[in-house]
């Protein structure tokens, strides 16, 4: 079929989750430059307006499973599931969102197809490739691009002998974005009860226990985020009082996470959070690589540090050379005296 497949996850809320329509966005693209159609996996207990939300994002066809053993997530029924289709219709390319769900799911369906897979990918584009060795020429393979080595370089992957074309990505580094002209899908209804074996269903689930999420850094508009150079979790204070001015959420480097100024929730980037903000504001960060990747897609970065060759102001809009502990009070009697 060489078409290009994305299983959907479904959330507690029984809503398509934020990665699974990021990865339609980007797979439609894709698919168009391929001239190929898209296509959505939905498993889950009840489908409800899941369907429709799919259908905002210009996808060709919907494979739905509605199945009770489908919801809440179990490895193997939708290991299962996912591999009988893709035996089936033969994808060229096939995403997964680099969740808890993805990483489980997606290396095993991998496996059992032969296929390879790139975890984490932070793009995705068609392009050639030329063997150096045969000189045989390859077409409009998925470059699978994504940070290696510690962050140190970006190596970009490909596949060009064995499908699909397999790769993760996380949370917030595809824009999300509803197709402009929207279609009518075609629904294929999956038979759940024909594809499962009693060995799929060994796996019981007898209570859950699930923790309200405390902090939400991708949905916020502004971020005050804190690096090691912060200086201790008593300075991390001074970026809580300028986040609440502003109606903002506070977000934290690596370094800052691990020398507990932090909680590891507030973390930003290739280990954290991905997040595009309208307004990004870095405190005492350096700005090495491994965090720009998870912030350098804000719309407005405004950088406060004492050293003036910090790599952060290669990328910043505005450069503030000076002491934090100086610089927020002044910012946060401004914005007082100032707002309404």
């Amino acid at each position: 079929m060489k078409n290009v497949f994305v299983y959907c996850e479904v959330t507690e809320e029984k809503t398509i989750a934020d990665v699974s329509l990021e990865l339609l966005s980007k797979g439609r693209k894709l698919a168009e430059q391929l001239g190929v159609q898209l296509e959505a996996l939905v498993f889950t207990d009840v489908a409800g307006n899941t369907l429709k939300t799919i259908q905002n994002f210009g996808v060709d066809v919907i494979h739905v499973a509605e199945h009770k053993e489908l919801f809440p997530y179990r490895t193997l029924p939708h290991f299962r599931l996912v591999q009988s289709i893709f035996e089936n219709e033969k994808p060229e390319i096939a995403l997964f969102g680099a969740t808890s769900v993805g990483r489980d799911l997606a290396p095993r369906v991998a496996s059992v197809l032969r296929c390879g897979l790139t975890a984490d990918c932070t793009s995705l584009e068609i392009g050639d490739h030329v063997d150096n060795k045969t000189g045989q020429e390859f077409k409009n393979l998925l470059y699978q691009i994504r940070p290696a080595f510690g962050g140190n370089i970006i190596a970009t992957i490909i596949n060009p002998n064995t499908r699909p074309q397999m790769a993760t990505v996380r949370e917030g580094v595809m824009k999300l974005e509803e197709a402009p002209i929207k279609k009518q899908a075609v629904i294929k209804t999956i038979n759940v009860a024909t594809l499962l074996k009693p060995e799929d269903l060994v796996v019981e689930i007898l209570d859950r226990h699930i923790e309200a999420q405390k902090v939400n850094l991708k949905a916020s508009g502004i971020i005050v985020a804190g690096g090691y150079g912060v200086g201790s979790k008593e300075n991390f204070k001074l970026l809580s009082d300028l986040a609440a001015v502003l109606g903002g959420e506070v977000g934290a480097t690596r370094a800052a996470v691990d020398a507990g100024y932090a909680e590891h929730e507030r973390q930003i980037g290739q280990t954290g959070v991905t997040v595009r903000p309208k307004l990004y504001i870095a405190c005492g960060i350096s700005g090495a690589v491994q965090h720009r990747a998870g912030m350098d897609q804000s719309a407005k970065i405004i950088s406060i540090n004492t050293d003036p060759d910090a790599p952060i102001n290669a990328i910043a809009d505005y450069a503030v050379t000076g002491d934090l502990q100086e610089v927020l009070p002044k910012m946060i009697a401004y914005y007082k005296k100032h707002s309404k």
